[in-house]
């Protein structure tokens, strides 16, 4: 299996449900800023509200971090609006949930279930110049933790502004960084 970190993020084209309208995103959307897709089985679930309705409320955080949220299914973008009206809990969503009923996206980033026409869950933070700088895939038992990933969000923000410095386990913006080098070697 290869990885796709720090791989570009690959072109695309989809219809998505995004304040009241349809639209289509496409690769280039994600482009110029921070950009978190946020894959998930399906709407009218389970687990699935709870995460979302996490992001959308820790959404106004990763929008002043410069980051845009996309949450993406195999559904299609009618199904995600009538989720969106029929659901108190999803009616919070304000940022873009993009459909991919032909399951091209969900294929393209590996999270796809063949013999369900799923997604899994799957996290990746992409960088302004779209480069995939963070890929996690979960089983679709385990939700997922907003805070967790504004966390990385910030770590990954910082080291891409400071590339001579890492962030070590745990790391919160305004701790301390380390600076690689041999002299930290066995030091740690």
């Amino acid at each position: 299996m290869e990885t796709i970190i720090n791989t570009q993020l690959p072109e695309f084209s989809v219809q998505a449900f995004h304040n009241g309208d349809f639209k289509t995103v496409t690769n280039n959307d994600v482009l110029g800023k921070w950009g978190v897709l946020f894959f998930y089985p399906a709407d009218f679930t389970f687990v699935c509200p709870t995460e979302l309705v996490d992001m959308a409320e820790n959404y106004s955080k990763f929008e002043a971090l410069g980051c845009e949220i996309y949450s993406i299914s195999t559904d299609t973008h009618f199904v995600h609006k009538a989720w969106h009206d029929g659901s108190e809990s999803i009616n919070k969503i304000n940022y873009p949930m993009l459909a991919d009923p032909t399951g091209s996206l969900t294929r393209a980033f590996g999270v796809h279930i063949e013999e369900a026409g799923l997604a899994y869950r799957g996290t990746f933070l992409i960088n302004p110049e779209g480069q995939i700088k963070i890929a996690e895939i979960y089983d679709n038992s385990i939700g997922r933790d907003a805070s967790e990933l504004l966390r990385k969000l910030e770590a990954a923000k910082f080291v891409a502004e400071h590339p001579n410095e890492v962030c070590p386990a745990k790391w919160k913006k305004g701790d301390a960084t380390l600076t690689p080098s041999i002299d930290l070697v066995g030091k740690i």
